[in-house]
């Protein structure tokens, strides 16, 4: 089975856990700039961590591109592939936080978590 497969495949299973989780009780953390005294602005910095449904978000700090991701090391590979031939900052915060732009990484997770709504929508019925 390849990597792609076994992806696609979990990203299916976590869309469905997804609506089958309990609610949090913290709100996503707002991703805020970085302060230039810590980061460069010529520094290209992306934000690297979970969202609710424990997908993996990548986002340029500034917020020009983002995606979402099933292993950390494919948001790591993206952000270092959007700052290309350069390499970038990358910002691991503590916290949940989710893609507030359109999703330019694995374009799968956008359909899987669609499905999941579409079924969480019609077992309320």
């Amino acid at each position: 089975m390849t990597l792609q497969m076994c992806e696609e495949a979990a990203m299916a299973a976590i869309a469905l856990q997804a609506d089958h989780r309990q609610p949090r009780r913290r709100a996503a953390t707002e991703l805020k700039p970085l302060d230039p005294d810590i980061v460069s602005d010529a520094i290209p910095a992306f934000f690297i961590g979970r969202n609710a449904a424990g997908l993996w978000v990548a986002r340029e700090a500034r917020g020009r591109i983002g995606g979402l991701f099933l292993f950390k090391s494919s948001a790591v590979d993206f952000a270092n592939r959007q700052s290309a031939p350069a390499r970038c900052a990358l910002v691991f915060p503590v916290e949940t936080f989710e893609l507030d732009i359109e999703n330019r990484g694995n374009t799968l997770i956008a359909l899987a978590e669609h499905a999941g709504r579409l079924l969480a929508r019609l077992a309320a019925r």
